[in-house]
C-alpha cells in the first residue's frame, strides 16, 4: 500500500511537472516556468517556500512509512480508497493542465498576457490544478496515515491560499479586468460555487 502510494506520488511529480514542462517547451519553445520573487517574506516567497515544503513532505510521508517500524496502518479498504482518490486527483491535474494549452504556467510574470481559460474543468472551478493536487494529497493521507501526511495537506492548503489569493488573482484582475471579474463571480475558487467573488462594480470585489 505504502509503496503504491509512493509510486503514484512520484508519477504525479514526473507527469505534472517534468513531462508537462517538456511538452510546453517542445510546442512553444517556452518551459512555462516563471521565476518567483525571492525577496524574503514577501507573498511570493511564502507561496514558493510553502509549496516546496508541501512537495517535500508529500514525498517524505510514504518513504517514512516504508522505512519506519512495521505498522498495520488503516484497514485495507480505506487504504485502497485512498489510492483511488490519489489517482483521481492526478487525472484532474493532468486534464486541467491540458485544458490550459499554451496558457499553462508555473508562476506569473508581470506584464505577460495569456488567454483567460474558462472552458472545460475551468468552468467548474478557477484553480482545478490545485484542486487536483489537493485531492491527490488527501488520498495519500488515507493511504499513508501519518503526521507527515496530515502536515502535507495543511502546508499545501496554506501554500495555495497564498499563491492564489495574494499573487495569481491580483495578477489576473490586472491583466483581464472585467472579464476575470465576471468569470470569478460565477465560478468557485477551488470547489464549485465556493469562493466566488461578489462584484459590486468593475474595480472592487470581495470574497463570498
Amino acid at each position: 500500500m505504502f509503496l503504491t502510494a509512493l509510486v503514484l506520488y512520484l508519477l504525479g511529480l514526473v507527469l505534472a511537472f517534468g513531462v508537462r514542462t517538456l511538452v510546453a517547451w517542445r510546442r512553444t519553445g517556452d518551459t512555462g516556468f516563471r521565476r518567483p520573487d525571492t525577496t524574503a517574506f514577501t507573498a511570493s516567497w511564502w507561496g514558493s517556500a510553502l509549496f516546496v515544503g508541501a512537495l517535500v513532505l508529500g514525498l517524505a510521508a510514504p518513504v517514512a512509512a516504508l522505512v519506519g517500524p512495521a505498522t498495520s496502518g488503516t484497514p485495507g479498504s480505506v487504504g485502497a480508497a485512498g489510492l483511488v482518490v490519489m489517482l483521481l486527483g492526478l487525472v484532474l491535474v493532468l486534464v486541467s493542465q491540458a485544458a490550459m494549452g499554451t496558457s499553462w504556467r508555473i508562476g506569473v510574470a508581470e506584464g505577460e498576457r495569456t488567454d483567460l481559460v474558462t472552458h472545460g474543468v475551468f468552468a467548474l472551478v478557477r484553480n482545478p490544478v490545485f484542486t487536483g493536487m489537493g485531492v491527490l494529497l488527501l488520498g495519500q493521507a488515507l493511504a499513508v496515515p501519518s503526521a507527515l501526511s496530515v502536515a502535507t495537506v495543511v502546508v499545501f492548503a496554506a501554500a495555495v491560499q497564498v499563491q492564489v489569493r495574494a499573487i495569481e488573482e491580483p495578477y489576473l484582475l490586472r491583466t483581464h479586468g472585467t472579464a476575470y471579474l465576471g468569470y470569478a463571480a460565477r465560478t468557485g475558487r477551488f470547489l464549485p460555487g465556493i469562493g466566488r467573488l461578489a462584484v459590486h462594480d468593475t474595480t472592487t470585489e470581495e470574497p463570498r
